[in-house]
């Protein structure tokens, strides 16, 4: 390793059994894009995974390049990592030469992936690929739709350098005027589609919109002469907080006004990257530089689309199906009888919904019927991510309409994800219900709510826990779980919760549910400290956890510490993991798994022990630091012996996946599962659609 590369050590900080977290997302990218180059997915879906690798390498700048960014500028704060040692300028190093390797094995497999899907009646083709027959369609279509909405511009002394917004579609060409060598500049609209269909009933045949405007860019620019030509586009630092400094911002009391400004602000961040594709002249690149105020490492010269999030329109185009998955509809629960109430079933005993192997409907039905019963006084709810057409809002606000006390807190700062939040608030407070947005410096992560009755016997809770959203678009691709109980205890803990919230005030008294930030890192290491005394005094111990992150330094140290007292620790992430597993002295008893497939592993389950004395708790929080410390996050337990059994079913397929799960080696890499002789071939995420489908009840 070169010098600029040497670790800056912490002192006294042992980093032999963790890894970079910035590095480890992009294994975990580059897992992603496994899927896309196996034989064993469908040639369609192998096409999305393209794209959602992209998308997330996306994100990633964003976010993470462009918080490493900032603190690589202010050397103040530009210290070593806790887990890998590195500073943030370090950091940067290894991200931009890890990603050179990844974004060419991206374009390569969108390469061979094009060729073998022209074969099966899918096909992007470039405009001079074009029949005459076609080119005259698509001529047509340029002269009516593309042509009164183009803006070319050159850059010059009259036309200064426009602002480029994070991830718009460019044309920068140099041109050439008599003597003079200039800059010129196409937006692509973003009011246009992202490709025009040719007219082909029996096969999906399409050109980029890109690709026809770079076709007509010498009569775009008449009168000069196009040298080079290339596709462009610029990402942003969106790594923004409504806390961050600025005079503006801080003295708007209204939290909708002051995310407005936010998003604007967003777009005028500073560049962290910037993509291209075609030829770009090397005095066009320096100027871009110079410019946009970036170094060469920071440029990436690409073969496929820059941006692919087109794909997943063109999924109901496909007319060969064998190119998709089959097609799959969440089963009804068997913990649920259709044909009755919801309401009085959740009375009886607890429900744990499993998504999206089962329907989200029994959770939206205990909605509605509760927006309507004479006995419900208010129905309470955290809202991070929700569907833009919801039918959960809609029986929200019927319940406002009633006369239900309805209380909503939505979080305005989901990432990317804000517009839409404010547009729901606004519809929610329009209908009658009260909406609120959580606590100052603290995003409200936690998924729960709860609907409060009052009868002759008294007041009765019912409380449901999810560790997804309340999406029921993403309830369809991600796996969660959702837990509905009629425990008065933990409803009381969630009517106190919704109390402090309410109030702005972080909960600080111990219950049934573990709260962060107060209340779920110090319960977590408690009962990991539980199994370690066990450990040593001989008993039975066991650590079970499945979650999408693990960065949290102090999970990291206490769970090593368990490993050395002799505790078997099985973990399965899906995203970052910064502990290495299978270090002597250190994590030889944790095994760590990561599973990839069809659908995106979202579900978070903590048990701890064995037997009658097993604790199991599912949440909403990853352990990140960000999560245990600066978010308000929730985990309950779950009691019902049958919801438990499903829990455990559920883990031991998990724990038996031999096709989609990868096992972390003691140097910090995925490797595959390797398979005994003989031993059934088992995809996880396969089995548990074929037992939702065997156990679903017979709906006539």
């Amino acid at each position: 390793m070169s010098k600029k590369h040497e670790s800056k050590k912490r002192p006294n900080l042992d980093i032999s059994y963790t890894c970079s977290r910035e590095l480890s997302w992009l294994q975990f990218n580059s897992r992603v894009l496994e899927e896309a180059e196996s034989e064993t997915v469908p040639l369609f879906e192998r096409l999305k995974f393209v794209s959602i690798f992209s998308s997330n390498l996306d994100e990633f700048f964003m976010i993470r390049v462009g918080s490493l960014t900032d603190i690589a500028a202010i050397h103040s704060k530009d210290v070593p990592d806790n887990k890998c040692g590195w500073t943030a300028s370090q950091q940067l190093e290894h991200i931009y030469e890890s990603c050179i390797p990844l974004v060419k094995r991206r374009d390569k497999v969108f390469s061979e992936l094009s060729d073998e899907l022209a074969k099966n009646g899918v096909e992007q083709l470039s405009y001079s690929k074009l029949t005459a027959a076609e080119k005259r369609y698509i001529d047509r279509w340029y002269k009516t739709r593309a042509l009164p909405i183009l803006s070319p511009q050159v850059v010059d002394q009259h036309h200064p350098f426009p602002h480029l917004p994070s991830g718009q579609l460019y044309i920068a060409a140099r041109l050439r005027f008599e003597e003079l060598s200039m800059f010129g500049l196409l937006p692509v609209p973003t009011a246009l589609p992202a490709f025009v269909r040719l007219p082909d009933e029996d096969s999906l045949r399409y050109v980029l919109t890109e690709d026809i405007l770079l076709s007509k860019l010498s009569s775009i620019f008449k009168g000069f002469r196009v040298q080079s030509k290339a596709i462009i586009r610029v990402t942003r630092n969106a790594d923004i907080s409504p806390d961050d400094d600025d005079d503006d911002i801080e003295i708007e009391p209204d939290m909708r006004q002051k995310m407005k400004k936010l998003l604007k602000k967003r777009m005028r961040l500073a560049p962290v990257r910037l993509e291209y594709k075609g030829k770009l002249h090397s005095s066009t690149r320096e100027f871009l530089l110079t410019r946009l105020n970036l170094h060469p490492e920071q440029v990436y010269e690409v073969q496929s689309p820059l941006q692919l999030g087109y794909v997943f329109s063109l999924e109901s185009m496909v007319v060969n199906k064998d190119l998709l998955y089959p097609s799959w509809t969440p089963q009804p629960s068997p913990m649920i009888t259709a044909d009755v109430p919801v309401l009085p079933q959740v009375l009886e005993h607890d429900m744990l919904l499993h998504y999206p192997y089962e329907r989200m409907n029994p959770f939206l039905r205990l909605i509605r019927e509760a927006s309507s019963d004479p006995d419900t006084v208010s129905i309470k709810i955290t809202l991070y991510r929700v569907a833009r057409q919801s039918k959960l809002i809609s029986y929200l606000c019927d319940a406002a309409e009633n006369g239900k006390e309805v209380l909503v807190l939505v979080e305005l700062r989901a990432r990317f994800d804000e517009e839409n939040n404010l547009a729901l608030a606004e519809q929610l407070e329009h209908a009658g219900c009260r909406v609120i947005y959580g606590i100052e410096n603290l995003k409200v992560h936690s998924k729960i709510c709860l609907i409060t009755r009052q009868t002759e016997t008294g007041t009765q809770y019912i409380t449901q826990i999810g560790t997804g959203n309340y999406n029921e678009k993403t309830a369809k691709q991600y796996t969660d779980l959702s837990l509905m109980t009629s425990n008065n205890a933990i409803g009381e803990d969630a009517a106190n919760f919704f109390q402090h919230m309410a109030l702005g005030i972080p909960t600080t008294e111990r219950g049934e549910l573990l709260i962060a930030p107060n209340l779920l890192k110090s319960g977590i290491l408690e009962l990991i400290e539980g199994e370690i005394q066990k450990a040593n005094a001989g008993l039975p111990s066991r650590i079970i956890m499945k979650f999408n992150s693990l960065t949290d330094r102090d999970i990291i140290d206490r769970l090593s510490e368990a490993s050395c007292a002799g505790v078997p620790i099985d973990l399965i992430i899906r995203g970052i993991c910064c502990l290495v597993p299978s270090v002597p002295n250190k994590t030889e008893n944790i095994t760590i798994r990561s599973i990839v497939g069809r659908f995106l592993e979202h579900s978070r389950i903590f048990c701890f022990g064995v037997g009658d004395e097993e604790k199991i708790y599912i949440g909403s929080a990853d352990m990140m630091t960000r999560n245990t410390e600066k978010r308000v996050e929730i985990a309950c337990p779950v009691y019902d012996k049958k919801c438990i059994e499903k829990i455990h079913d559920i883990l031991d397929i998990y724990m038996k996946d031999n096709i989609q799960a990868r096992i972390h080696n003691s140097h910090g890499h995925l490797r595959h599962c390797k398979r005994k002789n003989g031993e059934e071939i088992i995809n996880s995420q396969q089995v548990l659609m074929d037992e939702a489908v065997k156990n679903a009840p017979y709906i006539p």
